[in-house]
């Protein structure tokens, strides 16, 4: 089964900074290619949300809430798309997950935990 893979997640005190990164795991390195990529992230008893995007062509867009403090990218050649997080707070604390825009239910991955302490 193919599947996106996240990582570079961790316990981090509030005003720190973590970099995720997210690969593909089988053989659909085309979907990187293809589609606008996102990050997003669910916390405990709250709905998944959007954090950032990224098209083709590099055009991002950022939630409000985290805007001037992640930066979403991406690496067409190597299939990856990171997301550098600064300034961290404890409502950052979530799972966060890459998918296309929209997301396919086909590549949910597992996440990877982020928890920032206040």
């Amino acid at each position: 089964q193919v599947q996106l893979v996240e990582s570079g997640g961790g316990l981090v005190e509030a005003g720190g900074s973590l970099r995720l990164s997210c690969a593909a795991s089988g053989s659909i390195f085309s979907i990187f290619r293809l589609n606008a990529m996102a990050w997003y992230r669910q916390a405990p008893g709250k709905q998944r949300e959007l954090v950032a995007s990224i098209t083709r062509g590099g055009i991002t867009n950022y939630a409000d809430s985290v805007k001037a403090r992640f930066a979403i990218s991406r690496d067409n050649a190597k299939n990856t798309v990171d997301l550098q997080m600064n300034s961290l707070k404890p409502e950052d604390t979530a799972v966060y997950y890459c998918n296309t825009v929209p997301p396919n239910s086909r590549y949910w991955g597992q996440g990877t935990q982020v928890t920032v302490s206040s």
